[in-house]
């Protein structure tokens, strides 16, 4: 076995098949609501179709976390003014506030993971995430790999 088939099984088994105390935290009885906040924080109004979409649930599910959103006030729905089959979920300013301080909470923490790190090993932490979601965003599994060319092209828009 190469060193490559050594690091995807320890990523396997040791990163991905295991959620930290903070991805835990994070999801804790949300059920999908953070990830609904996010998607109408980044793409303002959606309707439950989008949204149902975006996370892979069906329209029942979605249906069950805006009422739950809507129940806490961060979100309303209302009917579209040019056509009222069309329902708009959009985020109230709770709703907004919500997201902020859940992004805040994940920033803060992520910073004091990185001032454990140290600035050297966080730099070098950043900079191979970034080439390996590179290497991720053209490299497809069933598919053949990527030419030369298209690493270097991808690399090429990649460029901070």
């Amino acid at each position: 076995m190469g060193f490559e088939q050594e690091a995807v099984d320890e990523l396997w088994s040791k990163v991905w098949s295991h959620k930290s105390a903070m991805q835990r935290d994070l999801t804790r009885g949300a059920h999908g609501e953070v990830f609904v906040l996010r998607q109408l924080m980044e793409y303002g109004q959606l309707t439950p179709s989008q949204l149902a979409s975006a996370l892979r649930v069906s329209s029942g599910r979605i249906s069950t976390l805006l009422s739950a959103l809507e129940k806490k006030g961060f979100i309303t729905r209302e009917n579209d003014p040019d056509d009222r089959r069309v329902v708009r979920v959009r985020l109230t300013d709770a709703g907004r506030e919500a997201v902020q301080c859940d992004v805040d909470a994940v920033r803060d923490a992520v910073c004091w993971i990185f001032s454990q790190m140290g600035e050297r090993r966080t730099r070098e932490f950043v900079d191979l995430t970034r080439e390996f979601m590179t290497y991720m965003s053209i490299c497809r599994p069933g598919k053949p790999r990527p030419t030369p060319e298209e690493v270097k092209a991808a690399f090429e828009q990649a460029e901070p």
